[in-house]
């Protein structure tokens, strides 16, 4: 690591200096990790990056979070953008299940949730994503035998783990001045716009790379990064979460898992034990776009997966149910 111009970009950056500091000593940790193989940053196979992780988890966990962020920083700074995918496969979602676990006490008191979580123990961020389906298995067969299948679902959705701040009021006003077709077809195109400048910059779209095939992809298909409506309800299909990766697979297992954001059952898809799995949990990835509608038309929607890579699907796709007075307002006639 070239510390002084890492640390010069950090601070372009507007890193605050205690963080840098942290950072510069989480590589160098990294670094020394690696030096045990005689390997380097620039020559580890970033395939391998779970293998520090789960070595941290064994140390502290609590060093995780700040190696990850680093990590990213580090493979922003030496485009070593294959960093960037494997620290996104290890962290994604990685609170959802200590979110679930609050929750259920917020919902049914401490006493059910300790019942429900008893000799238990969340999987930590850090850990190899595949391993976290079989806690997933158990938690939600418990969920549903403890509280019954519609209650489960309320409690999965919305999203267990959130979704990054979106431009509510700005969408709202481009929502007002275009009509609900129009605005879904205007998300599309931005995404669209967007894709075609990671593909132009090398740049990566979340944890995917970006091609001509990627984007054509997308192009066709406004359902995806966008929408279409059938009347009070919006058809959003989700950009599979390595998408070229899936474009490329021929097998089923693998395209299906290459599907699936969500590290707490991908492991079972790839495994083929999918079917231990409650097919109620995909109502947590419905509700990440119910985050975002409901703020969109500041009263709850409801969000129903309709089909995922769970279900058996190649594509996952969700059905926002818009209350049809509401959805009126936004209907502009041709």
């Amino acid at each position: 690591m070239s510390e002084s111009a890492f640390q010069e970009y950090l601070k372009e950056n507007k890193v605050d200096e205690n963080t840098i500091e942290v950072y510069l000593a989480s590589i160098s940790e990294y670094e020394k990790f690696l030096q045990k193989e005689n390997l380097t940053l620039e020559t580890v196979n970033p395939n391998r990056l779970v293998e520090y992780t789960e070595y941290l988890v064994s140390k502290d966990k609590e060093l995780v979070l700040t190696f990850l962020r680093a990590l990213i920083n580090y493979a922003n700074f030496t485009k070593k953008f294959d960093f960037i995918v494997k620290a996104i496969d290890i962290a994604e979602s990685f609170n959802a299940m200590e979110n679930l676990y609050e929750r259920v006490a917020e919902k049914h008191g401490e006493k059910t949730r300790d019942e429900i979580f008893k000799d238990l123990i969340v999987p930590p961020l850090g850990i190899h994503p595949e391993k976290k389906p079989e806690f997933t298995k158990i938690i939600l067969k418990r969920m549903e035998e403890k509280l019954g299948e519609e209650k489960t679902i309320d409690l999965l959705s919305p999203c267990l783990h959130g979704r990054p701040p979106d431009d509510i009021e700005g969408d709202k006003k481009k929502l007002k001045e275009l009509g609900i077709d129009d605005f879904l077809k205007w998300k599309h195109d931005l995404s669209v716009q967007r894709l075609e400048k990671h593909r132009d910059d090398g740049t990566l779209e979340f944890a995917q790379y970006v091609d001509d095939e990627v984007v054509e992809f997308i192009r066709k298909d406004q359902s995806i990064l966008g929408g279409i409506r059938e009347g009070n309800i919006i058809y959003q299909n989700k950009i599979p979460y390595q998408i070229k990766k899936f474009l490329e697979a021929q097998d089923d297992n693998e395209k299906r898992f290459h599907i699936c954001y969500c590290p707490w059952i991908r492991g079972a898809i790839k495994d083929g034990t999918e079917d231990e799995v409650s097919k109620h949990f995909c109502h947590c990835s419905a509700g990440w776009f119910k985050l975002y509608w409901d703020k969109i038309f500041d009263k709850p929607v409801k969000a129903e997966p309709i089909k995922t890579a769970l279900y058996g699907d190649h594509i996952c796709k969700i059905a926002i149910h818009v209350p049809e007075d509401e959805m009126k307002k936004y209907v502009k006639e041709n």
